[in-house]
């Protein structure tokens, strides 16, 4: 499989985490919490600015879970086109041309789900296969590369788009001052994003030449991926779904399962591939948050510039959930010079999410 484009989306609201935190305090939270430590929340959360699906002071307005599920499926269906379109139209296919969607989501629900929606929106093919990743959270992004993947091997001559869409904004519980939430309000934001890919036939039939995207950026092959649930962790992170909506289920040992385990996952795959980790030369990882961040250094054995485009990330947008990876994988594919994946170089994308899991994908620069 080759990925020919990915291109990210965000909502035209743009807020400084500072706006946010006094938005947060004064109107979604009517003062209930101590503004010193949301305060101390947002500031340790390594977010300077995020993108909300709604301007700050409508969210006060948003009556019930109802309400704020209607304002997901609206906004996550128009950013999720935007998103799709862009990509196509960077690598000049139209939606006519895709065999095979996939959506993934997790901040919000619809039936019929999203890609069914953006495919009426945009113009795909009646025959177009669908496939809705829904509850995966943060890892859907990898695994939904995964899943292109799969899918493509045995399809070699077809088009696939992922599209992730989430408005994590719309899933604030304006009861609940738990830590959890508090981290949470701190550090997820809305965006949404696509990756186009073509299998093998259709890859090879490209231009000469046509292993970048015009404007240079790199269209890495995927080779191979792999998943891993983790033991005793279904209470890690997840939604508790009730009468307000979804409730943010955030476990403060999710660094500690990152450090215990993804190092060896990383070997032990790799190894499947006849690899090492000495052989990785760039990392597409989630941006789980800092102490996230920090965990996975530790577990890969690199240091803090290794993962610098996801700590970008972090910074520019905050936490966008499944989308986030595709905006980091978008982010590195668009670097130059030094810092540019090397022709021939093997990188590792990588997230975590509800599970507990992970989901690997290797790539190479091609």
């Amino acid at each position: 499989m080759r990925i020919l484009s990915v291109r990210g989306t965000l909502p035209e609201h743009q807020y400084r985490q500072e706006e946010i935190a006094e938005s947060f305090v004064s109107r979604m939270m009517a003062r209930q919490v101590d503004r010193r430590v949301v305060d101390r929340f947002f500031g340790n959360a390594g977010v300077q600015t995020r993108h909300t699906a709604l301007p700050l002071e409508a969210y006060a307005d948003l009556a019930d879970f109802g309400a704020s599920n209607d304002a997901f499926i609206e906004h996550a269906v128009a950013l999720g086109s935007r998103a799709v379109v862009d990509a196509l139209k960077a690598v000049d296919l139209t939606p006519a041309d895709v065999d095979c969607v996939i959506s993934a989501t997790v901040t919000g629900l619809a039936v019929p789900s999203l890609e069914a929606r953006i495919a009426a929106t945009i113009g795909m093919r009646e025959d177009v296969v669908r496939m809705p990743l829904v509850g995966l959270g943060c890892v859907a992004g990898a695994a939904g590369v995964a899943r292109l993947h799969d899918y493509l091997l045995g399809h070699p001559d077809a088009v696939a788009v992922l599209v992730s869409a989430e408005l994590c904004s719309l899933t604030l519980q304006r009861d609940d001052v738990s830590v959890a939430n508090l981290v949470a309000s701190s550090l997820f934001g809305d965006g949404a994003a696509a990756v186009v890919a073509v299998g093998e036939q259709r890859a090879a039939a490209l231009p000469a030449g046509g292993a970048a995207e015009p404007g240079g950026a790199v269209r890495p092959q995927v080779l191979a991926s792999t998943s891993r649930l983790y033991p005793d962790s279904e209470r890690t992170m997840g939604w508790d779904v009730g009468a307000g909506g979804l409730k943010i289920v955030l476990d403060s040992k999710v660094p500690d399962l990152v450090q215990a385990y993804v190092g060896g996952d990383v070997d032990r795959f790799l190894a499947t591939q006849g690899l090492t980790r000495a052989d990785v030369e760039w990392y597409v990882a989630h941006p789980g948050g800092p102490k996230v961040l920090d965990a996975l250094a530790a577990a890969l054995g690199v240091d803090r510039s290794a993962l610098q485009v996801t700590w970008d990330s972090l910074s520019r947008v905050g936490n966008l959930s499944s989308a986030s990876v595709l905006h980091v994988l978008a982010d590195t594919l668009e670097l130059t010079g030094d810092r540019a994946p090397r022709p021939g170089s093997y990188g590792l994308l990588l997230a975590m999410g509800p599970g507990f899991c992970s989901e690997l994908v290797l790539l190479k620069a091609a």
